[in-house]
């Protein structure tokens, strides 16, 4: 008698999510998979995403490019920590790869793209496309993103890649690039920064030179290096965002998919075939370094080691076949063999081993809800998303979850709760097995609620709204940026000069450092002041002095100095000389009130100082230090600078290289100035070079220290690093300059400023500042009298901002009546600009005005 003929099973498919569309469209440009043609360019409009990035190669594309198995033999053992034969990474495996993201973005540049999309590339196999579609004059200004789905080596395995320079700096044309821990951000950072000596910063790299880091080739290369967008970027350079995004499934879905009947009827089928048994189930790729010969060698000791569970513990593994020399590689055959023939019965077999091929999706979401405990056991991946798939699945039974500790998933909080195992280790890995098994039904539910927290929180919708925003704000910065500063007209003073007149109440906000005080920065000034406490970087210039009391001497004017200076030494002066001033010190961590006199009584309302992160922990300025101190030991002349709730590193104190102070002033961008001997001696020629010699170690020490301390403190103790020409700045992260402008305005703020109520910026916008300066305690809310000075609800009031904070004139630039002025000397959004060594100037030509 014939067999029965067996019926087709659909291939395991993933749940499509029903992504909400907060953008309109954009490009998404995925990688194709191995021994395919790439997947042109696609326009989206938000509508799916695939919580499944393990699904089967697609065996119904016709085409092929060639070689291009190839490329993917050169990239994928870079991305886990294992050394490889120098063959994989030959020059001669490249061309594939490049032909690849030649191809696609020709596509999406000519037909696909249109202005106001976005471009999302995705993954190892497009590393070259994010620079090619910079290169290329239709996309050059769209806003493009990259997002690397798996993990990123450190640059002691990256670097062995011939090509390491080209995939890096394609992977630069990005605006972000993306991961999805924190360890494998912090892994790309430190090889460019090695590999590239690009400099490395805790938000992202400062790229120098040419956008177009990929060589093309051809007319398109020709044409963009011909037009004016590759001219500036040539010269300017960029700065590119990198982030740490998460991915999660769509829930939303998957309880719909757990709904389906044939799933009930898997899981009460289930239920009978394995009755009194329990079920451990796992799904990985059958390459070596997904680890599942490791996991059911460690389930061959469970049952060795407990014998009583013999015959009551069945392993299910779902295994998704890549390629023929993989599934070899990963050699399960032999050990499922060898379990299955010492442990087997006529009613019992220990490992059911299952292609995915073989499992309908019904049937895999069946297993999930059965099962008693899911395993993980990868040697290193990213984001294990069918971790969350049986999270989600397991809400009524809420049952135990193993995970190993290299996957990108454990790095998250949210995960903790789960049984971490180190694959490597067989027995410890056999032991968590047996106390997943036991567990109380307590514990196991108390687990099961953490893990289930984080999968309902960080969903697939979170991930894809939280990547595009980040592009799109970065891309917005980098675009205000990398505005020409000749297109920023300067300052017109005789046309300010009656606006300034005519105005009954005005707000002005000036900068000190690099504005009003051009400080000596020189080795010798710095040396006197740690010394003595005295000098020319602690005395404000009497000019300065002279022109805040003509302008805080018009009953008009209410002065306001921003500074990131500490309290004691230089402001403490300057609040002695000119008490009706304001002072924001620290940028913005203390804040001064102004002395107001009452015209009717003749009485004085008194400044103070409000301290406004007195409830933060400062407890991360000991660590701080100590890392400051080991790289200050390696830096010669470097030095640290301890304030009340911030810290500064000065890594540069050699000789000065630009026209004005940058000390505590992060926004000034400074002009280098040079020698007009056209013959120097062979000296001077030396010591020049070996000043830049000495000032690149520094900041590449630098680089290295922001990066350490970002990566220890920050996120734990929520601190945010500011960059320098010649020092960085680590302070608490919601405490910035801004926020203190925000705090002055608002008007029943710390700082009471009489003019705050009628800016035009109360409300739900200053709102959040004020929330945000409370989270330190600040003094709290003050209802002081404003001490008859004139109310801002007139109609003539002035908003006058002059400094080098871009975030501060861009949110002053929303008042309708303020005049923003920057002295960054870079793209601004300002409405005018300045140079820093005319600002004592035009501030003394205003004081005249009456």
């Amino acid at each position: 008698m014939a067999p029965p003929a067996r019926r087709p099973i659909p291939q395991l498919a993933s749940p499509q999510s029903d992504i909400p569309n907060p953008f309109t469209r954009f490009v998404n440009i995925a990688s194709p998979r191995p021994g395919t043609t790439s997947r042109s360019a696609s326009t989206h409009n938000l509508a799916s995403s695939n919580s499944n990035n393990e699904s089967s190669p697609d065996s119904n594309s016709s085409s092929q490019i060639p070689s291009l198995d190839r490329s993917f033999t050169l990239i994928r053992p870079r991305r886990h920590i294992r050394m490889f034969s120098t063959r994989h990474v030959s020059s001669t495996n490249s061309p594939a790869l490049r032909h690849l993201s030649i191809s696609v973005s020709q596509t999406s540049s000519s037909k696909n793209y249109h202005e106001g999309d976005i471009i999302w590339v995705n993954d190892y196999h497009l590393m070259l496309l994010p620079g090619l579609l910079r290169s290329h004059p239709k996309t050059a200004l769209a806003p493009i993103g990259f997002f690397l789905h798996v993990a990123f080596p450190s640059s002691e395995i990256f670097r062995c890649l011939s090509i390491r320079d080209s995939l890096l700096k394609g992977v630069l044309g990005a605006d972000p690039v993306g991961f999805q821990t924190a360890n494998y951000a912090r892994h790309f950072r430190q090889t460019v920064s090695r590999i590239l000596a690009y400099e490395s910063l805790p938000k992202g790299i400062q790229v120098e030179g040419p956008v177009a880091p990929v060589s093309i080739g051809g007319e398109a290369e020709k044409e963009w290096r011909e037009s004016a967008e590759g001219k500036k970027t040539k010269e300017k350079g960029r700065f590119v965002d990198v982030g740490v995004f998460p991915m999660g499934i769509d829930v939303h879905a998957l309880r719909e998919k757990k709904r389906n009947p044939e799933v009930q009827y898997w899981v009460q089928l289930l239920r009978q075939r394995y009755a009194g048994m329990k079920l451990i189930v796992g799904r990985d790729k059958l390459d070596e370094i997904q680890g599942v010969r490791h996991k059911i060698e460690a389930f061959e000791h469970f049952l060795k080691a407990n014998p009583e569970f013999q015959g009551k513990v069945v392993l299910i593994q779902m295994a998704l076949q890549t390629t023929e020399s993989n599934e070899l590689a990963g050699g399960v055959s032999d050990v499922v063999a060898r379990i299955n023939s010492a442990f087997s019965t006529l009613t019992y077999q220990p490992v059911v081993f299952l292609h995915v091929q073989e499992v309908t999706f019904s049937q895999y979401l069946a297993l999930l809800t059965v099962a008693d405990a899911f395993m993980v056991t990868s040697l290193r991946e990213g984001m294990a998303l069918r971790t969350h798939e049986y999270v989600g699945c397991q809400e009524e039974r809420e049952r135990a979850f193993i995970l190993s500790e290299f996957t990108g998933t454990y790095s998250y909080s949210g995960f903790r709760s789960c049984f971490a195992v180190n694959s490597y280790d067989t027995r410890g890995t056999a032991k968590v097995i047996y106390q997943a098994l036991t567990m109380s039904d307590e514990e196991a539910a108390s687990r099961w609620q953490d893990l289930h927290n984080h999968v309902v929180t960080q969903t697939a919708q979170a991930f894809v709204t939280s990547f595009l925003t980040r592009c799109l704000r970065a891309h917005t910065e980098h675009a205000s940026l990398s505005i020409d500063p000749s297109l920023v007209p300067p300052l017109d003073l005789p046309r300010l000069i009656p606006k300034y007149r005519h105005s009954t109440t005005r707000l002005v906000f000036v900068d000190l450092e690099g504005c009003l005080w051009v400080r000596d920065m020189s080795k010798s000034a710095m040396i006197e002041m740690m010394r003595r406490g005295k000098g020319p970087m602690v005395e404000p210039p009497e000019a300065t002095i002279q022109v805040l009391e003509k302008l805080a001497g018009d009953p008009k004017n209410e002065i306001w100095v921003l500074s990131g200076l500490p309290v004691k030494g230089a402001l403490e002066r300057l609040a002695e000389r000119v008490p009706s001033v304001g002072i924001v010190a620290e940028n913005g961590c203390f804040v001064k009130t102004r002395e107001i006199g009452n015209r009717t009584n003749g009485q004085f309302n008194g400044a103070r100082w409000i301290n406004m992160v007195a409830n933060l922990d400062f407890a991360w300025k000991g660590p701080c230090i100590e890392i400051l101190n080991y790289f200050t030991e390696r830096t010669p002349g470097s030095f640290v600078e301890e304030r009340a709730t911030s810290i500064v590193w000065r890594f540069w104190t050699g000789p000065p290289d630009s026209t004005v102070s940058i000390d505590d002033d992060p926004t000034i961008t400074t002009t280098t100035t040079t020698s007009n001997d056209t013959s120097p001696t062979t000296a001077t020629a030396a010591s020049s070079h070996s000043h830049y010699s000495d000032r690149s170690w520094a900041r590449r020490q630098a680089a290295e220290a922001q990066n350490h301390i970002f990566d220890s403190l920050g996120e734990r103790y929520g601190l945010r690093i500011i960059p320098g020409q010649n020092f960085f700045l680590v302070l608490p992260n919601n405490i910035s300059r801004s926020t203190a402008v925000g705090t002055i305005l608002h008007p029943g703020g710390p700082a009471c400023s009489p003019l705050g109520g009628g800016a035009g910026v109360g409300g739900a916008d200053y709102d959040g500042y004020w929330n945000t300066v409370t989270i330190g305690g600040g003094a709290g809310r003050t209802t002081s009298s404003t001490g008859g000075r004139v109310s801002s609800a007139v109609d003539s009031m002035l908003v006058l901002a002059i400094g080098g904070d871009e975030k501060s004139l861009r949110r002053l630039n929303e008042l309708d009546d303020a005049e923003t002025v920057s002295t960054s000397r870079r793209g601004t959004d300002a409405k005018w600009k300045l140079d820093p060594s005319q600002v004592l100037g035009v501030l003394g030509a205003l004081a005249q005005v009456r």
